[in-house]
């Protein structure tokens, strides 16, 4: 699971735009590094912005986190996941993307009834 310190919002923003021109179909291929930091960054973010343990976030290799108030999980695999990819994650995280719109092209898969994160998207905009 990913840090839940709080962000340093410059740090996000740094983050974000060191991949931005990626995102947007304009730049080379992030470093690995750099695409790490955005992606931990945003879901440290989404984590901080909606505390709790009900839903857990996933965008391998990089990062989990749970947030979403509502019962806790605490064994075996979680009954609300969403799992990604980064650049999906990113296009989300940043509202480049939209969450149905994501859904319904299979980018984002999402299980459990309260695994609907359309309402603390984006995290931050570039």
């Amino acid at each position: 699971m990913a840090s839940s310190r709080s962000v340093d919002p410059a740090q996000l923003r740094a983050a974000v735009l060191a991949v931005s021109d990626w995102l947007r179909g304009d730049g080379p291929d992030p470093a690995r590094t750099e695409l790490a930091a955005a992606v931990r960054a945003t879901l440290r973010t989404l984590a901080q912005d909606a505390p709790g343990h009900t839903v857990e976030v996933r965008v391998p290799p990089y990062a989990a986190v749970q947030c979403i108030e509502g019962p806790r999980h605490t064994r075996g695999t979680p009954p609300n996941v969403v799992e990604t990819d980064p650049r999906t994650w990113l296009e989300l995280a940043t509202g480049l993307l939209e969450w149905d719109d994501a859904l319904s092209a299979a980018r984002v898969t999402a299980s459990g009834s309260r695994a609907d994160l359309s309402h603390w998207l984006p995290v931050v905009r570039i």
